[in-house]
């Protein structure tokens, strides 16, 4: 029999995690009434205590600074080939000068 993973929303995270937090459940209790495993809930109480404003940036999306790394990336690859491209042309033109 083939298990299919389960997504949770964004909204059911911070329900969970507010569950904990404000609401002052254990965690054990939560994640029965819940139905997912502790280890779970403690992951969503990790995340929002690293980031609070971005602690679940869903499917496919990145947090900012992941974007920022990824466009810097790919700016230092441009520079890159254009540094070589000017090398190349640098050396044809010091052999054609002499």
């Amino acid at each position: 029999m083939k298990r299919t993973r389960r997504r949770f929303t964004a909204e059911f995270k911070h329900e969970a995690v507010r569950l904990v937090r404000e609401r002052g459940v254990s965690i054990a209790q939560a994640a029965r009434e819940l139905e997912i495993h502790e280890n779970l809930l403690r992951t969503w109480l990790r995340a929002v205590d690293e980031d609070a404003e971005h602690p679940f940036p869903g499917v496919g999306q990145q947090r900012p600074e992941q974007a920022e790394i990824a466009r810097l990336r790919r700016e230092v690859a441009r520079l890159k080939a254009e540094r070589d491209i000017l090398k190349k042309a640098t050396a044809f033109f010091a052999r054609e000068s002499t």
